[in-house]
């Protein structure tokens, strides 16, 4: 038996809107719903075009993912199909282009909105370049401003600009938008150079280590966000106590935040009829050359890491090998 709706917008079925979103989301499904129908005009230009991937959560069960939409997808939410070669398989991309499509997502209790760097039309391309801050464990927020604004610091040497939010969790992002002048390879040799200029300007606050144990309390600058990755969208949701939003930030308000002071039921109010992530954000930008060969001298940091842990398990076999514990004593008989 089909539930009745509790009410139509823009031709889409709401339902169970009373329900508590989740556990400690201090927030209804009306909430998420309400906000992500006041909020269409200004995160849809984030999210258009995009293959997007969804954080959803129903009652009682935790988070999860989702990049292939349903078979009971409506046909009028447009969709992408995308070699994963992961997985071997096409994976049907949604693309929320339009309210009726947003509305739709949040009746499916989807509360992240996570679209790729680039848009479906222009594979070979990424629009922007992504800088993923997040404190170490047990750090504060406060941990990741002081990364920032290393970032940008090191954007302004670099001769570009950035924009930056919370992420909604516990750190920060900066975007960086690009021309389209450079092939992916580039731009993430790009993104990989200014972490490390980053890094350079202050080691004892921000480290380009992609494994952890080597990051030794600092904050992580990471540059893998590049290709075919995704990112929170400015204005999204997050899956957090409280349901924070990923909010963007002025460069002279980011030490004055935290993460909590904007959620789905606050945010609104601190917004009024602004959109301050379109305002912030810079026109797209052409990289400097020695920005571009600095990267491209710099390891991509996952195949570092891969090449790094099997250099560590052999040194660690070699070790054991050479001073092997004392075999057991037989009993005297």
């Amino acid at each position: 038996m089909a539930r009745k709706a509790d009410e139509v917008r823009d031709g889409v079925e709401l339902t169970n809107l009373d329900q508590p979103l989740f556990d400690g989301a201090e927030a209804t499904k009306r909430d998420l719903v309400d906000y992500l129908d006041a909020v269409h005009e200004r995160i849809l230009p984030e999210l258009r075009e995009r293959p997007l991937s969804v954080v959803r959560i129903r009652p009682g069960q935790p988070k999860f993912m989702q990049k292939n939409v349903p078979k009971y997808t409506p046909d009028w939410v447009k969709t992408v199909q995308v070699w994963a070669e992961a997985s071997k398989r096409e994976v049907s991309y949604a693309l929320c282009d339009d309210r009726r499509t947003l509305l739709w997502f949040g009746n499916q209790r989807a509360v992240e909105y996570h679209p790729t760097l680039m848009r479906a039309d222009r594979w070979d391309r990424v629009t922007h370049l992504v800088l993923d801050l997040d404190p170490p464990e047990g750090e504060t927020f406060a941990m990741a401003v002081q990364a920032a604004l290393l970032v940008r610091q090191a954007l302004t040497d670099s001769g570009l600009a950035g924009a930056v939010k919370t992420s909604g969790a516990k750190g920060v992002h900066v975007f960086v938008p690009i021309d389209d002048s450079v092939p992916i390879e580039d731009a993430a040799a790009a993104t990989r150079a200014i972490a490390a200029r980053a890094e350079k300007l202050d080691p004892s606050v921000a480290t380009t280590a992609y494994i952890k144990e080597d990051r030794h309390g600092k904050v992580f600058v990471d540059s893998t966000r590049a290709g075919g990755a995704t990112v929170v969208a400015a204005y999204s949701p997050r899956v957090r106590p409280g349901t924070t939003v990923s909010f963007p930030v002025g460069w002279d308000d980011l030490e004055s935040v935290t993460p909590r002071d904007f959620t789905v039921r606050t945010a609104l109010e601190q917004l009024g009829d602004r959109d301050p992530w379109a305002e912030q954000v810079p026109a797209p930008q052409s990289l400097p050359e020695d920005l571009l060969e600095e990267g491209r001298a710099i390891p991509v940091a996952r195949v570092a890491a891969m090449h790094e842990g099997k250099r560590r398990k052999r040194a660690r076999e070699a070790e054991a090998a050479a001073d092997p514990k004392p075999a057991d004593q037989k009993p005297a008989d």
